[in-house]
Parts: C-alpha cells; structure tokens; sequence
C-alpha cells in the first residue's frame, strides 16, 4: 500500500526564479529539499569548494592535529585505523596518503569483519603496541570504543578518534548524559558540545576536514588538499549521508575529479566494471563502483579495497580491480539467496504477521551480507528491519529504519541486552547472545509507536506537472539540481488521468516498456518504463479487463486511464532531439 502525497511548502517561486534565472518549478524543487534563505539557494546552486565551512570550527580538530604534527615531529609510529566500508577504506587513505605527504611514518588497520567485528578494539590496540605503535588515529569509527580507548591509554598509547556517527548516551530521569571516550582528541561533528555547522559528513568527509588543517600548518597548497576531494565523494554517496549542504560541495566536486581520475585503482574499477566511456554520476558511486569496494570487506578484507585506492601500480590496480568485480559478484548472489529466505519466513511464520519491526535470525546468513538483506527487505515491507546471524559467540547483525523510526533512539532503550551496539537514526550494528534475540524481537515491538500511517509508504511529489509544460531548457535546468541521493532525491513529478493509447514491450527479458499518454488536452507522450512486461500487463489486466490489454498492445482505443510519477529526459538519436519521460510509478 502507498500514498502520494504533494509537497506544500510555501515560497514566492516565481520571484526566486527570477532572482535566481530558473524556472519556478526548479524553484519549487529546491524549496522541497528544505532550502529556504537566499543563502541557501545560492549555496545549493553554486556548490563551490569555496563555500565549505572552516574545519577549525570542529571540537577538538586543531588539538587533533597538534597531536598528530608533534607525533610526526618526534617520529612516532602511527597508525590510522578505519572500518572495512567504503567509508572506512576511504576515510583510511585520505588519512593514510596525507600523512605520508607531510613525513609521517604510518599504517593502515582495519578490523576483520569476522574476527574483530565493528571498529577499533582490544585485539587491535594490542597488535599495534606490540608493533611499537604509539599514536593511534581512528576513521569512521571510535566514538562507541570507550572500553578499547581506555585500554590504549592504560598502556600509555596516544590516541585521536576522527568519526561520524552517533553519540551514545544514558539516560535517567529524562536527562541523557553523553558517552564520550577517554581519547586524546575525539573529532566527531555529532558530539552535542560540538558547534560545526554541518552535522551529516561522512567519515571520510571529518578525515578531510583534519587533511585540511595539517596540510594549511604545513604551508602546503588548497590544491594538495582538494585532490582529496574525490575519495570523500565517493564516501559520502556510498555511506549513503545526506547529499545537502557541505555534502554536495564534496560530491559535486569530487565527482568531477572522478570522471578525469589519476587513481590507478579508481582507473582499473572503472574499466571493470564496465564504465570506462560513460560520465560517472552518484548512480554509478552507488550502484556499481561502491558495492566493488564494499565487497572487499565483505567476503575477503577491506586490506584490499584499501590497497586498490592507494596502488600506484596500474597492474596491481588491474588485478585487484577484478577480484573486487568477482567478490562482488558473488556478494550479488549470497544476497538474493538470503532475502528469498527472509521473505519466506516473515510470509510464513506467525511471529511475524503483526510486527512493526522485523528482526530476524538467518542462521547461515553470511554476516557480511545482513546489513544488504536487512535493506532489502525494508525496502519491500517498508518496516524497519533487523537481520541477525550465528557467529561463535552469539549473534551479530545489522538493521535498517524508516524515516519515521529512529533505529539508534529505540536500540538504546535496549541496550543491556547488547555486547556491542551502535549506528545511526537509519542503520545499526549490533551484537547480542543468542538467549536474548526473542526479547529483543519482543522489546522492539512492544515498545514502538509505529502506527499504520508510518508504515504506510509515501511516495512525495514535487510537482504536479503537465507533460506540456516541459521543455528542454527545463529539462536542462534540472540537471543542475544534481547529484541526486538521499536528502536530495531525483525530482517526482506526476501527470494523473492519462489515456493510454499503445503500449510496446522490448528487450531480451521484456523489462522495458514504451507508453504512448494522452492527457486531458491531447497532448501525446511517450514514457518508458524499466519493469517486467507480464507483472505490468497482468495488473492492467486485473484493474481493466484482458480485452483492454489486448487492445492497448495493438494500439486500439481502450479504457485504460493511469496516473503516473515520473521525470522527464532529452532523448537524442541521430541527431533529432525530443522529450520523453521515464516513469517511475503509476496507479
């Protein structure tokens, strides 16, 4: 079941799109991603790197980085520990790579998946003093370490935590009190002391951030920063942050660095996966490269996407690049076999038929692979979900939320039945003993507000647009608005009552479908929709009549009528341009 609903947030479109040279409804677009000021607009239409905040106004990053200069100054051996996502690898290179450009003598680590689990641990503080390490700088993790933190200290280690996700907190009587480690400098814009202007960057966006301040103390160029730009995109649209405000400077910039990258192992994935001729948009991060450098961490070690991104060895890059694109592929297939599992079990089992929160326990579920079903699978009941799996001492998983229910809030009222937990409003890690995994199942739904409107899906459009209306400079306007991702979603627009005159099926697999529209004036457009061809067809079967479809696939008059989301593109073939539209959805 799902709604659609209409934004009505009010402006004066017609005078901003005047002050700004574009239409109202791109007006109207950029007023529904929540911008508002004038500043605001100028700053989301012009995502100029000169528009970034200073990072000296980040708690505790020019302490962090006096810790690190005198850590170099002295020769100490440091070593910068990340997490095994493309966050992580990402985040763990700016810092790596950097480091080594102003003298440092430092290494990467990075917890294995199964061994280690989430982020810096005991284990890993131990191998590293051991190793005669004694400057720790953690990426994209550290602000849930209280424990591992404390025990570097006692073993008279230093250590920087740089991180971005949440601060965990107890709360008594109504009044949270915020968990901060013992580090020597904790950088996490999330931290409730913590005045930065922008709280959503990713891990790799706060490494950036400290790159920034020690390259300017060592009187290196912006230019020697900015190439780090293109590792804090490709971050930033695969850790899945809000593309607002200084997200998308880094990721409209970074983006353009991407499509004329010098990266060996950017250069190599590119190729191998098929990419090599085309302008890479957040699509392509997301969908294609991401996943790649995720799978390292998933079936293999993160060592490897790690490696693939600081090579300079355009074989090695080659040959990495291509087992990443076959760890992936396999990543593909473990996957889908889990979610047909869960999807049988939550149809099947009566535990299930009233839950507003999915958990779930996939016994033989690859627990590299929880986080992806448990997407999956939130993705097709619009619930939050929680995939669980067997490891050696218990139970490990991952969750992902709906906007309507802060995961990381709710968890926190349970934590006592965690090992180790942490995560954000969407997503979550945790680990728990298998004894525990039904109060859990039973905690979450008992405790939940969720309502049935919540778990309703609402699908939001941006204008209620006549196909007539678009034009190519529109069309052109709209690509302004890119790149598309979470917190700044690709445009929806939707044109209701539409008389279908012919539908054509194409394509080895019949997934692409041309629709001939007429709307109430007779104006004609053809929309294409990338869907299986029977499931459509049987729906119009079911909600018109067989005699209907037959006659609409031959271009006879019928009675389907639709209404449809969609958004408009310039088709150009052999040198005649036209406007088409692709359709997202339709009633």
């Amino acid at each position: 079941m799902e709604k659609w609903k209409v934004y009505a947030k009010k402006a004066d479109f017609q005078a901003i799109g005047k002050k700004f040279d574009i239409d109202p409804v791109v007006a109207r677009v950029i007023r529904n991603r929540d911008v508002v000021s004038e500043e605001e607009y100028m700053r989301y239409l012009n995502p100029d790197i000169s528009r970034m905040y200073s990072p000296y106004l980040m708690k505790d990053i020019e302490k962090a980085c006096d810790i690190i200069l005198n850590g170099i100054k002295e020769h100490k051996k440091i070593q910068v520990v990340g997490d095994y996502d493309i966050d992580g690898v990402c985040s763990g290179n700016i810092l790596t790579q950097g480091f080594e450009e102003i003298g440092a003598d430092v290494d990467f680590a990075v917890p294995d998946r199964i061994e280690d689990g989430y982020g810096i641990n005991q284990q890993m503080i131990k191998r590293a003093y051991d190793e005669g390490v004694e400057l720790i700088v953690t990426c994209d993790n550290g602000i849930a370490a209280m424990d591992a933190i404390e025990y570097a200290k006692n073993l008279g280690m230093e250590i920087v935590v740089t991180d971005h996700h949440e601060v965990q907190y107890v709360e008594t009587d109504g009044v949270k009190k915020y968990l901060i480690p013992k580090a020597d400098a904790v950088v996490d814009p999330k931290r409730p002391d913590d005045e930065y202007p922008f709280k959503e960057l990713c891990g790799a966006g706060v490494a950036y951030k400290v790159i920034s301040i020690l390259f300017e103390k060592k009187g290196k160029s912006n230019k020697d920063v900015e190439k780090y730009l293109e590792l804090a995109a490709i971050a930033t649209i695969g850790d899945v942050v809000d593309l607002k405000d200084e997200n998308r400077i880094i990721t409209v910039a970074g983006l353009k660095m991407l499509n004329n990258t010098q990266n060996p192992g950017l250069k190599s994935l590119i190729n191998e996966t098929g990419l090599t001729d085309r302008t890479l948009s957040s699509y392509h991060i997301g969908f294609v490269i991401g996943p790649c450098l995720n799978a390292g961490g998933r079936l293999d070690s993160a060592q490897k996407s790690y490696g693939l991104l600081k090579t300079r060895d355009i074989n090695e890059a080659e040959t990495i690049a291509k087992e990443l694109k076959e760890l992936n592929d396999e990543r593909k297939n473990i996957t889908a076999d889990q979610v047909d599992i869960a999807v049988r079990m939550i149809e099947e089992d009566e535990r299930y038929k009233n839950d507003r929160v999915l958990v779930l326990l996939l016994e033989k579920c690859h627990e590299s692979v929880v986080g992806i079903v448990a997407g999956r699978l939130r993705e097709k009941y619009n619930k939050p979900v929680i995939v669980l799996t067997k490891v050696k001492d218990g139970l490990k998983g991952s969750g992902r939320s709906i906007e309507e229910y802060n995961m990381f809030e709710e968890l926190i009222q349970c934590r006592h039945l965690f090992q180790k937990f942490g995560g954000h409003p969407m997503a979550a890690g945790l680990s728990l003993e298998e004894q525990n995994f039904e109060e859990l199942r039973t905690a979450l739904n008992n405790n939940t507000t969720l309502t049935e409107e919540d778990l309703c899906r609402k699908v939001w459009i941006d204008v209620a647009m006549p196909f007539n209306y678009i034009t190519f400079q529109l069309v052109e306007q709209l690509s302004r608005l890119e790149p598309f991702g979470k917190g700044n979603e690709k445009p929806v627009f939707a044109q209701k009552d539409v008389k279908v005159g012919r539908i054509s099926v194409f394509g080895e697999k019949r997934n692409v479908m041309r629709f001939d529209m007429h709307d109430e004036n007779g104006f004609v457009m053809q929309g294409t929709l990338f869907r299986d061809a029977d499931e459509v067809l049987s729906d119009l079967e079911e909600k018109f009549s067989k005699d209907d479809v037959n006659k609409v696939l031959s271009g006879q008059s019928n009675n389907i009528r639709i209404s449809v989301t969609y958004y408009p593109e310039i088709n150009e073939y052999r040198g005649r341009r036209n406007i088409r539209v692709v359709i997202q959805r339709y009633l």
